[in-house]
């Protein structure tokens, strides 16, 4: 999963700034992080969490 969060950050040309415990695995993502980073960067949770290798993401509820 941290590694998923960099490089999608680094794909968008972002500075690590406050999520870098994130990345590197000092700290746990909370799940509200994660839906907002999947919303971000137009993915699905599940991609992050690497439970599927398509970054698609689901449809949303409307």
């Amino acid at each position: 999963m941290y590694r998923r969060i960099r490089d999608l950050r680094e794909d968008h040309d972002l500075k690590q700034v406050c999520y870098s415990n994130y990345e590197i695995g000092k700290r746990g993502v909370p799940a509200d992080v994660l839906i907002k980073l999947s919303q971000f960067y137009n993915t699905s949770v599940d991609y992050l969490l690497e439970l599927t290798d398509d970054p698609r993401p689901y449809p949303r509820k409307k």
